[in-house]
């Protein structure tokens, strides 16, 4: 109920979200400035922090972090005191138009909500700004040579982040994907090389992950059984198919939407992995435990 209280609030205020999603290292940050000046957003939220212009306001950036779960914790705002942190900030600030970035519409959404800001009311995918080519390119650059990309100048980088520093870069934007600017405008973005990307990746094993859902599903309903589990991930997030052996009678059938809410709410709550898909299949009925 707060939760729509707030949104209410925003919308009052005249404040309307947008989102700009794709896969990671697809280019999105590097992009992030040209949507922002074609739509005429001031605020933008990236990876964990609050930019406006080119200053970071708030947040702490999820490139800092050392290993890559804890990166995927920091994006979506899942420690309580860096959220408030963000969340107090845009209370204080005047602003129409902010631009959420995420790997998923799921992932602008979540973001949205643990910021307490409605979710986007437009959404804007990477493949309708960049081509096939520059997106080839930024994951070429991403996937061997491990650089991303942060929206804003390289002094601001070097004050609040010097140890993953990398290099500037530059670009003068004449046109926006389709429409004039009022006037030509010089854009600073900061080249970073995370400290996570110096470990590799690091992920959730299946082993616990498998676990985890089985231990969701008997807390739900312990007259269910998990005979089977699928598990497949991509820079979106996890994706889970739950096959259930269900006792004759079960009203699983119209308690399936809460289960699948349920698995999605604790594992992101303790892992801070994004799961955008979860599946529930009746595999087998029996007579009952």
């Amino acid at each position: 109920m707060f939760r729509f209280i707030r949104e209410a609030l925003w919308s009052l205020k005249g404040v309307r979200v947008y989102a700009l999603v794709g896969e990671s290292g697809t280019g999105k940050s590097f992009r992030a400035k040209l949507v922002a000046q074609k739509y005429g957003i001031e605020m933008i939220i990236d990876d964990g922090l609050l930019i406006r212009g080119d200053s970071i306001v708030a947040g702490k950036s999820a490139k800092k972090e050392q290993v890559y779960m804890s990166a995927v914790k920091t994006a979506l705002f899942h420690d309580k005191a860096h959220r408030d942190e963000v969340a107090r900030a845009l209370d204080r600030a005047r602003f129409r138009k902010i631009l959420v970035i995420g790997t998923s519409e799921r992932m602008a959404r979540k973001i949205c909500e643990r910021l307490q800001i409605p979710h986007p009311g437009k959404v804007i995918k990477i493949e309708d700004i960049a081509s096939k080519m520059d997106i080839e390119k930024a994951m070429r650059s991403r996937k061997v040579e491990g650089k991303h990309v942060i929206p804003v100048p390289a002094l601001e980088i070097r004050r609040n982040y010097p140890s993953i520093f990398y290099d500037s870069i530059r670009v003068f934007l004449r046109r926006s994907f389709g429409a004039a600017p009022a006037r030509p405008r010089l854009y600073e973005k900061s080249v970073v090389r995370p400290e996570f990307a110096k470990l590799g990746r690091v992920v959730i094993s299946e082993a616990a992950l498998s676990q985890m859902v089985v231990h969701c599903v008997d807390e739900f309903d312990d007259s269910l059984r998990v005979r089977k589990l699928n598990i497949r991930s991509d820079s979106q997030g996890y994706r889970l198919s739950v096959f259930l052996e269900v006792p004759f009678g079960a009203k699983i059938a119209t308690n399936a939407r809460a289960l699948q809410e349920y698995i999605i709410e604790n594992l992101e709550r303790f892992t801070g992995i994004l799961i955008e898909e979860v599946s529930i299949i009746i595999d087998r009925f029996s007579p009952g435990r």
